[in-house]
């Protein structure tokens, strides 16, 4: 009886392990997304508010910025910067326009994710409006144009990490997050999958 009681515990205590686990995987993701934004680390960008972007002193010093666009394997838009290289000067609010096109018969929606190179430099680029703050949908056939209001933060100019740098690259790729129909179909075509392998196992062919 001490043996199964002693077994029991153990494996309540591997079971609670295994849970906690499984939060942190969950919950890792978000964390790791607001630790890249607060810090601009792996290339993330910085996001301000207006305020924050009104403190900012502009500079006569030039720089820079090239826009990259991508969408993921598989997702039948397209995507493209309008300018895909700009001059501006540090501390200086600029727009960039991107444009993008659902080539499908179907809506879809999309979110973007994005980065900045070289990633040392991420930690100066500062975005106060950005599609990529929000999912985008896009009905059959329909193009829109997408701004991104940023500048380049004059400590840039004080980091000897940055003093090199005169090119920025702001990358971003956009990929499928909802599209009901599309899943369905996916569904109904792995299940059809499944039921053919299941009559050839038992068909023996």
């Amino acid at each position: 009886m001490a043996s199964t009681a002693k077994n029991r515990k153990v494996a309540m205590m591997v079971g609670g392990v295994a849970l906690a686990m499984l939060g942190l995987g969950y919950a890792s993701v978000p964390l790791y997304r607001i630790f890249c934004q607060a810090t601009g680390y792996d290339g993330t960008t910085m996001r301000v508010t207006e305020a924050q972007a009104a403190t900012v002193k502009p500079t006569t010093t030039d720089i820079r910025i090239r826009f990259d666009a991508n969408v993921e394997r598989g997702m039948p838009w397209q995507f493209k910067p309008v300018q895909a290289v700009d001059t501006v000067a540090i501390g200086v609010r600029d727009m960039a326009i991107f444009t993008a096109k659902n080539l499908s018969n179907k809506p879809m929606t999309g979110t973007a994710s994005f980065n900045v190179e070289p990633e040392q430099a991420a930690v100066y680029f500062s975005k106060i409006q950005c599609f990529c703050f929000t999912e985008q949908t896009l009905k059959p056939g329909e193009e829109v144009r997408m701004p991104v209001i940023y500048y380049v933060d004059p400590k840039i100019l004080n980091d000897p990490d940055n003093k090199d740098v005169h090119e920025i690259t702001l990358s971003y790729t956009f990929h499928i997050t909802a599209n009901t129909e599309a899943k369905e179909t996916a569904q109904k075509e792995s299940g059809t999958t499944g039921a053919k392998a299941l009559d050839r196992a038992k068909t023996g062919g």
